[in-house]
């Protein structure tokens, strides 16, 4: 929206559209995973990770969605390198219900 300009009022605009997107998608891959649409949950959950890279609830439905493929290499790597940028942008670690998802997975 309006590329190049910074006026206060846009900053907002811009905040409020990439808010009404995110959850727009996230519901909407929250449905097709529940309809077993695995390619278009992940694909959705992508779009609105590209959105908010450190929003974890489109991660987490990509996690999911591997799950539910039988993928669980897949999972464990999409959590580890959410894992990663998280610790090194922000220095904290993905929420314990996302953890509980793949901790299984990687205990040997």
């Amino acid at each position: 929206m309006l590329p190049g300009w910074d006026d206060e009022w846009l900053l907002l605009e811009r905040e409020r559209w990439d808010q009404l997107r995110l959850y727009a998608l996230e519901a909407l891959a929250q449905r097709f995973q529940s309809e077993g649409r695995h390619l278009s949950a992940l694909q959705t959950s992508l779009v609105a990770a590209s959105i908010d890279p450190y929003r974890e609830t489109p991660h987490r439905i990509a996690v999911e969605v591997h799950l539910a493929e039988g993928n669980p290499a897949c999972a464990v790597k999409r959590y580890h390198d959410y894992r990663r940028l998280l610790q090194a942008e922000l220095k904290v670690a993905p929420s314990d219900r996302l953890t509980r998802l793949v901790r299984d997975l990687t205990r040997t």
